[in-house]
């Protein structure tokens, strides 16, 4: 008589053996979720390490420039807090994709509309003129970029900056907020009038040259405050001047160096 064979499968053997292939496939998914995150963050780091490296190259630009003006400005470097703005501010995020490679080079770069990122060197010369304090309230005319509102966010409380340029403005806005400038507002307008809501201000910075100092930007501007705007034509000689304007309501103005920049626009 023959003998059948018979093969008995017990319940617990089935979830152990079932048990241990869910935990090997989530142990295989765990491990590829890590190498791609190494991976991410490698190629971060090696991205962010390219920019620390271009940024600490234009930041001695800036220097050199500085001394090569002092003639002009009576000092030999800037606020040791302004070149930390610099160093801190991302520049590679306010110019155009096309651009980033330029980012940090020493020189303006075209951003559209007939606009410019300007010079870092002229950011930071502008930036130090105003004297920017904690607390402090500052009214921009021409946001363009976003970059000198976003170095001047790292010194003061507040930064209002209006922007003519519709598209342009409104592109900066996004921007600010995607990079958490919390403390920057802006506004699509034209700037000749200043922002009469918002002052007085301590210090106002126009960054597109016009022919001659808005009387209501000197109106917006606080007792002891200053003012540091390129006034001149596109086709004449043009001078980074400074307002200032004493306790007593006292104005002013210097001019500094010859520079270029774009012309103002609007209805004045």
């Amino acid at each position: 008589m023959a003998t059948a064979l018979s093969i008995s499968i017990h319940p617990n053997s089935s979830l152990e053996f079932l048990a241990r292939g869910l935990y090997l496939i989530a142990m295989s998914a765990i491990n590829i979720f890590l190498l791609l995150i190494v991976k991410l963050l490698y190629s971060a780091n090696v991205v962010a390490d390219e920019y620390v490296s271009q940024r600490q190259q234009m930041i001695a630009e800036i220097e050199g420039d500085a001394e090569i003006t002092a003639k002009y400005l009576n000092k030999q470097s800037f606020d040791a807090s302004v070149m930390q703005a610099l160093k801190t501010v991302p520049r590679h995020e306010f110019v155009p994709a096309a651009q980033r490679d330029n980012a940090y080079r020493n020189r303006p770069l075209p951003i559209g509309y007939g606009q410019t990122i300007s010079q870092p060197y002229i950011v930071a010369l502008m930036t130090d003129l105003l004297r920017p304090q904690p607390g402090q309230s500052i009214l921009e005319i021409g946001t363009g970029s976003g970059y000198q509102a976003a170095v001047l966010s790292q010194l003061v409380a507040q930064v209002y900056s209006i922007e003519i340029v519709e598209p342009l403005g409104e592109a900066t806005t996004r921007l600010f907020k995607k990079l958490g400038y919390n403390n920057i507002e802006t506004r699509i307008a034209d700037g000749y009038d200043g922002w009469p809501q918002h002052a007085p201000f301590d210090s106002i910075v126009v960054t597109a040259a016009i022919s001659h100092i808005p009387p209501p930007l000197v109106k917006q501007l606080k007792k002891g405050g200053r003012m540091v705007i390129p006034v001149g034509t596109q086709f004449q000689t043009q001078y980074l001047t400074l307002v200032e304007k004493d306790m007593m309501g006292k104005v002013t103005t210097r001019q500094l160096l010859p520079v270029y920049f774009v012309p103002f626009t609007g209805g004045h």
